[in-house]
């Protein structure tokens, strides 16, 4: 898919003497052909593993290097110009904001013009929601509460998950959601996915993971409800996999990812005497297989956000294991991964091997915003840079 409209350009025989335009973008950005970050050669098994172009439901990804959403609690438009294969927002809540449809049209135009696809990630915030954002809570020290009060522009009264348990005491303690309440996420999500079709959006993530509010439906830690949406693993699941059905009926033709944690990284088994303890990889592994099943076209593969007490083992590629385990057990489900990939050769060994199809990248792309192009110097292929940058490549 290229992002342009037809509009009559200049003709051919002026074209090189032309700084030509994006057709149709509403402010003047120079033409790129091929597209910012898409491999020179034609020859394709020539190409390393992070440039081969992937398709989903007719979108064409130039590369598998994906800029991971982000809690930035701002905006940041800045990759669609730097060669990454897509874009994702940082987590979206669903609650109804009209107002958000323009500024976020404007960041999707923006990313068109640059030739690369963007999406959202749709979100409900769980017990989660109401805190204060981490510069802010740091400022003010560590021993201070995480929740926002209404005079802190927090809503501290209207939290809501599975159970009335809260993260830790310095969080606000949800109310347990009725089925009303469910009912309400239901169509949450649902008007949601009609407000990215108009914002332009080109796929959609749910995001499932991080201790926001489907993954505390999926834990066990945070599910102790006694009703169809609680015990036993098909119980727990059931909202999740009800909402990307909604979804997937509402937004058919275009690619639709699901992020998970795939382990809360819990003390002990997962599983002890026929009882799930904690969310973990054999439970992420059936998620996924029932995902595959609904049509969800990618499965986003990170880890935790759960459990204040979680051990995490954090290391180059520390949850890579969780998106190898997931893919060998359902080779045909496209699968990310992240956690800690910071080099060319790193991510590249990843996805020769198989233990992954995509790599979403956050803080390297933090650090490094042209790892696309560095990527490509380093693995001795030649990607097209923006007009503006090729001097530097």
């Amino acid at each position: 898919m290229f992002f342009t409209r037809s509009l009559l350009l200049p003709s051919i025989s002026n074209m090189s003497r032309v700084n030509v335009s994006v057709p149709g973008a509403t402010q003047f950005y120079p033409l790129n052909k091929p597209i910012i970050g898409s491999p020179l050669s034609s020859k394709d098994e020539e190409l390393p593993a992070l440039f081969k172009p992937l398709t989903l439901r007719g979108l064409t990804f130039k590369n598998r290097i994906f800029v991971s959403p982000m809690c930035q609690y701002s905006s940041d438009n800045g990759f669609a110009s730097r060669g990454a294969g897509a874009i994702l927002t940082e987590a979206t809540g669903v609650v109804p904001e009209d107002s958000q449809i323009p500024p976020l049209k404007r960041i999707v135009d923006f990313c068109h013009a640059q030739g690369t696809p963007i999406g959202i990630q749709l979100a409900h915030a769980g017990r989660k929601a109401s805190t204060l954002a981490p510069w802010v809570h740091s400022r003010a020290g560590h021993t201070t509460r995480w929740e926002a009060s209404k005079e802190e522009n927090g809503w501290p009264d209207e939290v809501y998950g599975p159970s009335a348990i809260p993260f830790s005491d310095a969080y606000p303690t949800p109310k347990a959601l009725d089925k009303a309440g469910i009912e309400r996420i239901r169509i949450a999500f649902r008007d949601a996915v009609k407000r990215s079709e108009t914002a332009g959006f080109d796929f959609i993530e749910l995001h499932f993971a991080h201790g926001y509010l489907l993954h505390t439906f999926l834990s066990p830690l945070s599910n102790q409800r006694n009703d169809e949406y609680g015990g036993s693993l098909e119980n727990r699941m059931r909202l999740a996999l009800e909402l990307v059905k909604e979804v997937r009926a509402a937004w058919p033709d275009k690619p639709l990812f699901v992020r998970i944690s795939a382990s809360d990284w819990g003390e002990g088994d997962e599983q002890i005497d026929g009882e799930w303890k904690w969310w973990g990889i054999e439970q992420s592994k059936v998620l996924a297989g029932e995902l595959a099943k609904l049509g969800v076209d990618l499965i986003d593969v990170s880890s935790g956000g759960m459990w204040t007490k979680a051990k995490y083992v954090v290391g180059d590629g520390y949850q890579v294991p969780f998106a190898e385990a997931i893919k060998k057990a359902h080779p045909n489900l496209v699968t990310g991964t992240v956690g800690m990939i910071r080099e060319p050769e790193q991510a590249e060994g990843y996805l020769k091997e198989g233990k992954a199809d995509v790599v979403f990248l956050a803080r390297e792309l933090i650090r490094r915003p042209h790892f696309p192009l560095y990527a490509a110097k380093k693995l001795g292929v030649t990607v097209k840079a923006a007009n503006q940058y090729e001097r530097a490549w």
